[in-house]
């Protein structure tokens, strides 16, 4: 009876082990089927996207491309961050400026992000920094929001330990509020990269010279779908890859102080 129930707890070990890979595998040959069923060119099977994503590589056009992109998501993605977290710590310790600013949030919120976009490009040019504008504006309020609730919800306990100890704030924010946000900092960090790529593209199709959202829109032109699905697979993989080798590890490395 152990034997039999020690072999279960393996098998179900080994199937939880390789279950990602079964479903990608899945999901692989169900695109092949409707594929091959639908036999169109707006349906491409696996095959020949992997032969115009190599392509793709081998050309450097897929390379320069990305690197123009992620160029943009690292700069925006960092300035919202930075900008972000230190005013929504504010707005969360601030009733008074919180209630100042509250509508001021409400409505960047709920500002669509085309609208933003046409209106940088409008106002500053069809120049860098004002894509870069567009999407810091756009992917802010997110992160104000996120971690002025955080804040809200810091132990009360923790910061009048802090207080009766003569912590620095320097000391406070490091030792006793940042751990403390670090699941809303996470929480920002991982739907910031959702959001911020797919604005990005917008600003790219929008405005710019280079860039996926650039090259995508070519191939809409073109109904060149085989690049398209290319080009999207390629920048999901390195999110993906962000997440696997950057945010898991330093998310893992927050959380030890809870052991």
């Amino acid at each position: 009876m152990e034997t039999m129930c020690y072999f279960k707890a393996k098998l179900i070990m080994t199937i939880n082990k390789y279950l990602p890979t079964l479903s990608l595998l899945i999901f692989l040959a169900v695109w092949q089927g409707v594929a091959s069923y639908l036999h169109s060119n707006t349906l491409p099977t696996p095959q020949v996207v992997a032969i115009v994503f190599w392509q793709a590589i081998v050309s450097g056009q897929l390379p320069y491309h990305l690197g123009a992109t992620l160029l943009r998501l690292v700069v925006s993605f960092s300035i919202s961050m930075l900008l972000g977290c230190a005013i929504g710590i504010v707005l969360g310790r601030n009733k008074a400026l919180n209630a100042f600013f509250d509508n001021w949030l409400v409505i960047f919120l709920n500002v669509p992000a085309l609208v933003t976009i046409i209106l940088c490009y409008v106002w500053f040019g069809l120049v860098e920094s004002a894509a870069i504008l567009a999407v810091v504006i756009n992917k802010l309020p997110n992160v104000i929001v996120t971690i002025r609730e955080g804040t809200r919800a810091l132990d009360t306990d923790l910061m009048d330990m802090a207080r009766c100890y003569h912590f620095s704030k320097t000391k406070t924010l490091r030792h006793v509020i940042l751990p403390q946000l670090q699941p809303f900092l996470m929480g920002a960090t991982r739907s910031g990269l959702a959001l911020i790529w797919k604005i990005i593209l917008v600003v790219e199709l929008l405005g710019r010279s280079n860039g996926m959202g650039y090259q995508l829109h070519l191939f809409f032109q073109m109904f060149d779908v085989a690049s398209i699905l290319a080009y999207t697979i390629a920048f999901v993989a390195v999110i993906q890859l962000i997440e696997l080798l950057i945010l898991k590890p330093l998310d893992k490395q927050a959380l030890r102080w809870r052991r």
